[in-house]
């Protein structure tokens, strides 16, 4: 008879002497298996049935899938590439040059977290598509480069780069502002007692502390540009990617095997880099700072350097601006480009028509998952952070799936798995249901629970980064003290932690709120008749063409998220922790 190790058996002995302890890692295990293994597991098995066991040898044989897996990849390093190019740029000139205007640049580099996914495509398309305001209106061509048969236009590879690395490099900015102001003064300094150019401590000594942040970022930016699925459906032309081939495979054919196996090869990728970012990249840091750093920070003063490096910042922020001014004068003109009439047409059909409910919908569900996701997030964190227990790791891990697994594939995950009620047999009783259908149902709240779960699974691993990364830097004496004094891990969670953590939750919440209000690609196959979700009714605008609608939706969802921010500001904490936290979550 195997005997339990001592390092499992004296963890276990001081979860089942707490019962709050005890039922909390349970509720939260039954929590992570649910809604995140389980719709993983469900969408492998389908994809291993004898009929997804034969599309697997007919889509990686034949040309055509062949092309779509190259093109994911492809524009995956690409999007990787020049995110984390402009992340790094931006990153490096807010911390170590002196410029102005850095106040200005920061904010308008947290923009994109606020919008829609494909709301920067469609400006792209109104001022540089074939018949742009821009190429075509005032430079005459339709090629932003190139002509006749070499003539590319926006559609397709350039055109989905640009938008992504525009609306991804966020990510990259505040983990790369991060590293950068937690360096080291004191090594700058060393180096340039020792006679180092400022190129050659550049070279030396920042970027090879960097690594790790840089690695991280661009590998985060590969999975989310490889499972989007908004800017694809709206920007990507001919250039098709799994994500747009696994959409078409539910909407337009109904075949769900289909989807589920292009799934698992997406889900191979994704699953491969966010398991390398995790335990490669994570391990392989370089220790800057052992205590409170020392020296005065040395910011780049000359001309030569500030000026080239302040020009490419600002014509971003300036392409920034102009994309978002472009959404904002699209939602009060008739017809962008053909006729500027001012109207407010665009705005009475979405608050006093058919996108009234859409608004409502959207704006509740995701104010329903905001707390959910926050509060599971820190709870999850202060289980790993603070407790011992077997298993620690793998809770850690599957909650991290939420961000890891593509919001498509968790889609067709919940589609699949919850599309029926789950049962067990009971002896004498017969089926009993233990989770009823959440997806596809008659009940009016069947696809708002289902849209609410996979809002809330989204949310979860940046308030638990978040958390865990505050976690980290307070003592665990003040809790022992607390435990001392006779409280329950309940109340010292409730009154001591939870406090403490504060900037972390406070992000967290933001986070979740402004991921649930703008997220498309994991519950467009959740959507009922009953339940509208504003960015899906942007899509369905924008693939009708009725841009100035789509453009109004946009204006109204960044206004809703914008308020609702200041709300949570108001009512948990501060703002500069809160950017503490959001870039502990980065």
């Amino acid at each position: 008879m195997a005997v339990l190790p001592q390092q499992v058996i004296k963890p276990a002995r001081r979860v089942i002497r707490d019962p709050i302890l005890a039922i909390t890692l349970v509720v939260i295990v039954l929590f992570v298996g649910v809604s995140i293994i389980l719709p993983i597991f469900a969408m492998v098995r389908e994809s291993l049935s004898e009929q997804g066991l034969s599309l697997f040898s007919r889509y990686l044989s034949e040309t055509s899938y062949q092309t779509i897996i190259s093109n994911t990849v492809i524009l995956g390093l690409a999007v990787a590439t020049l995110g984390t190019l402009i992340g790094f740029l931006f990153a490096y000139v807010q911390v170590k040059v002196r410029v102005p205007f850095k106040r200005f640049m920061h904010i308008l580099a947290l923009v994109p977290i606020i919008s829609p996914p494909f709301a920067l495509a469609s400006a792209l398309i109104i001022l540089f598509g074939r018949n742009g305001m821009i190429l075509r209106g005032i430079f005459g061509t339709r090629c932003l480069w190139g002509s006749g048969r070499t003539c590319n236009d926006i559609y397709g590879l350039d055109g989905l780069t640009i938008v992504l690395a525009l609306s991804l490099f966020t990510v990259a900015y505040l983990n790369l502002k991060g590293m950068l102001e937690a360096l080291d003064p004191a090594l700058d300094e060393a180096a340039t007692n020792l006679g180092g150019s400022k190129w050659h401590i550049f070279r030396t000594v920042t970027v090879p502390m960097l690594v790790p942040g840089i690695a991280s970022s661009f590998l985060l930016l590969f999975v989310e540009a490889i499972a989007d699925l908004g800017n694809p459906l709206v920007l990507g032309g001919n250039y098709e990617v799994l994500a747009t081939r696994i959409y078409i495979s539910v909407i337009g054919m109904y075949d769900t095997t289909a989807a589920a196996v292009l799934s698992v090869v997406l889900l191979v990728p994704s699953l491969t880099v966010f398991i390398v970012q995790r335990y490669w990249i994570s391990r392989a840091t370089v220790v800057s700072v052992t205590g409170k750093p020392s020296g005065t920070p040395q910011q780049i003063t000359h001309p030569l350097v500030c000026l080239p490096l302040f020009v490419l910042v600002m014509a971003v922020c300036l392409l920034i601006i102009l994309l978002y001014a472009t959404i904002f004068v699209g939602a009060f003109t008739n017809v962008l480009g053909v006729d500027n009439t001012f109207t407010l047409k665009n705005f009475d059909f979405v608050i006093n028509g058919y996108g009234s409910e859409a608004m409502v919908d959207t704006t509740t569900l995701s104010a329903l998952a905001t707390p959910l996701a926050g509060i599971i997030g820190m709870i999850i964190a202060f289980l790993v952070v603070r407790k011992s227990f077997a298993g620690r790791a793998a809770l850690d891990f599957a909650a991290m799936l939420g961000i890891a697994v593509p919001g498509t594939i968790l889609g067709i995950g919940y589609l699949l798995m919850f599309n029926n009620d789950i049962q067990i047999m009971l002896p004498g009783i017969g089926p009993v249901t233990l989770i009823p259908k959440l997806t596809g149902g008659r009940a009016i709240f069947a696809g708002a629970a289902a849209i609410v779960l996979v809002y809330v699974v989204r949310s979860v691993p940046a308030a638990l980064r978040s958390g865990v990364a505050l976690l980290t830097q307070i003592d665990p004496a003040i809790e022992e003290a607390s435990t001392s004094l006779g409280a329950n891990s309940e109340q010292t969670f409730r009154h001591i932690t939870l406090p403490l953590i504060r900037p972390a939750f406070l992000s967290g919440l933001i986070f979740a709120f402004a991921r649930s209000m703008t997220t498309i690609s994991a519950i467009v196959f959740l959507t009922t008749p009953q339940t509208r979700i504003m960015t899906a009714q942007i899509l369905n605008e924008v693939e009708n063409g009725r841009f100035g609608n789509a453009f109004a939706y946009c204006v109204i969802l960044i206004l809703i998220v914008l308020l609702t921010i200041g709300i949570l500001y108001a009512a948990v904490g501060s703002t500069s922790g809160a950017d503490r936290g959001l870039e502990g979550g980065a």
